[in-house]
């Protein structure tokens, strides 16, 4: 009988991805042929293409009608079906009926590994519909158009689908990379101003990580964002996705299998804060929340100056995002996601702090009763009563 371990070996090796980011000003328009050109086609066929569509986009502009006719046109694509149009919002993530929607419309336009979903919609229709491709024929190519300042400062362009399951955030998942993300600034154009604001708490918070003088230019730069101002807003979105796509491409770890989540800062308390308020806040909300509150943390246990903690509350207020929600009131309820954020990744625990801007660290132990200080002291900071 041979000895087992001559035969064992373990054997490291890596495979190769292309993120592709695009971006333009009207890809329902003038730009069309930046999405065009990402359909690459195989055999000489024609792409084969499902456009699928956020319904409050398509109720709110003519943009998808204008993409699907343009798609329907071309001499190089087969749009196997009309526009399937699904809902948005934290909804299609908490069941399972949208991602069936989705996976019936692969089925019936047959569909294959080297056809593409077309998803136009916000961070958590993407996320749906990413993972619907994702699992399909173990992954089908996903052409990501964000329709929020979120989506397109951040999520659009990560490497993470999921919906929600036993009332919890991103339960069942995958780690896909997108075929390529095309963020279009006129798809912003029909957003309501709290969604619009709030998305801009992901380029504070990767610029907390990632570069400090991007916080001073936010800082600077608020009053022309809360105002839709294109250039200002613009510049803040492309260099939120630029510190996001970097860390993704470039950190080394972008499957998340070690154990540190440095991406998400903030995120161990808004992901449970958006389930105790039964998803009436919106997720960018919720994360400007969680990284006010981790950003006092950081004060008072690991040495991040109090002046900075109170800047980044006040570039967030500046920006018109709101830092106080009634469920936080539910502390210990609260507290109770630093054991679902471990269980999410496994292994011990290991959430992102700062010792200052752009100096993050990660630490193992959370002090609770300076955890509970850190949100007693943001609603008393944002003028709440005690």
């Amino acid at each position: 009988m041979p000895d087992g371990s001559m035969y064992s070996t373990d054997i490291r090796f890596s495979v190769p991805f292309v993120h592709r980011l695009r971006t333009t000003t009207d890809v329902a328009g003038e730009d069309f042929p930046t999405l065009l050109d990402v359909l690459e086609s195989s055999d000489d066929a024609n792409a084969r293409v499902l456009l699928v569509a956020e319904q409050s986009l398509v109720r709110s502009s003519d943009r998808m009608k204008r993409i699907e006719s343009k798609l329907i046109a071309s001499q190089r694509v087969d749009l196997v079906n009309s526009l399937h149009v699904i809902e948005g919002g934290e909804t299609i993530k908490n069941s399972y009926v949208g991602v069936e929607s989705i996976l019936k419309a692969i089925h019936s336009g047959n569909l294959d590994r080297r056809s593409y979903v077309i998803a136009v919609g916000g961070g958590a229709m993407l996320d749906a519909v990413g993972y619907a491709a994702a699992i399909a024929h173990r992954g089908i190519r996903l052409v990501r158009l964000p329709t929020t300042t979120l989506a397109q400062a951040d999520s659009g362009v990560g490497v993470k689908n999921a919906i929600n399951y036993f009332g919890k955030k991103n339960w069942i998942g995958t780690f896909a990379v997108p075929w390529a993300v095309i963020n279009d600034s006129k798809l912003l154009e029909t957003l309501p101003h709290r969604d619009y604001r709030s998305g801009f708490s992901e380029a504070v918070k990767v610029a907390l990580l990632k570069d400090a003088t991007e916080l001073g230019w936010l800082e600077q730069n608020s009053a022309k964002i809360v105002a839709r101002e294109r250039t200002a807003s613009a510049r803040a979105i492309h260099r939120s996705c630029q510190l996001h796509v970097r860390h993704i491409t470039e950190g080394g770890d972008p499957f998340e299998m070690q154990e540190a989540r440095p991406l998400d800062f903030g995120h161990w308390s808004a992901h449970k804060l958006e389930a105790l308020a039964g998803y009436e806040i919106r997720h960018g909300e919720a994360v400007a929340i969680g990284v006010a509150i981790d950003c006092l943390y950081s004060a008072e246990k690991i040495g991040l100056p109090e002046a900075d903690a109170n800047r980044v509350i006040t570039c967030l207020q500046s920006l018109g995002i709101t830092l106080w929600h009634p469920s936080l009131q539910s502390v210990d309820e609260l507290m109770e996601g630093l054991e679902e954020f471990r269980q999410h990744l496994g292994g011990r625990l290991t959430v992102t702090m700062l010792r200052g801007i752009g100096a993050p660290v990660n630490v193992h132990q959370i002090d609770s009763s300076a955890m509970k200080n850190a949100i007693e002291t943001l609603k008393n900071r944002v003028g709440l009563p005690t």
